[in-house]
């Protein structure tokens, strides 16, 4: 189906839910067919590894990925899917300190300003159900990147300046 709607012109984002009963070959497998999709679509727009909620489900000893696995599941990912332009952390699945952190292991797109997120939080996420843009920034800014607002479609719309103070005489 992913493979006929790339075929029609439309984009789309690729997931994998990590950090649950699967085992590494298993995340590994995964990443080969989006990878083999995407060279011969080029299609995808991102990759989104969601991080396992384990706290309100019926699958017995599920712990969830510790922050070591999904700083390595981020790298990886980044390195494995070289022909994926972006690589996003889902702070909301990921939390905000270790979504910011892994700005620095491969990660080129941090989720936006989501609006009282609830598929995640029903599964157990205990980061925020929303950020405003300014917090966004401000994770961006303090991980050392300079954030970029843009589009669905990746198309850049505004460049913010590297510290708040800039921020606030560029918003003047």
């Amino acid at each position: 189906m992913t493979e006929k709607i790339h075929a029609g012109g439309l984009r789309s984002n690729a997931t994998m839910l990590y950090g649950h009963v699967e085992s590494y070959a298993d995340r590994v497998d995964h990443m080969a067919k989006l990878r083999a999709l995407q060279d011969k679509t080029g299609g995808f727009q991102s990759f989104i590894p969601l991080a396992f909620q384990p706290e309100n489900t019926n699958i017995p000893n599920a712990k969830g990925p510790s922050g070591i696995d999904s700083l390595k599941t981020l790298a990886i990912s980044r390195i494995y899917l070289d022909n994926f332009q972006h690589i996003k952390a889902y702070w909301i699945m990921l939390g905000l300190k270790l979504a910011q952190v892994a700005l620095a292991f491969g990660v080129n797109d941090l989720d936006g300003t989501v609006v009282e997120e609830k598929i995640g939080h029903d599964a157990g996420a205990d980061s925020p159900q929303q950020l405003d843009k300014q917090e966004i920034l401000r994770q961006i800014r303090n991980a050392g990147k300079i954030p970029v607002e843009r589009d669905t479609l990746y198309q850049p719309l505004r460049e913010y300046p590297a510290t708040a103070e800039a921020a606030q005489e560029q918003d003047v």
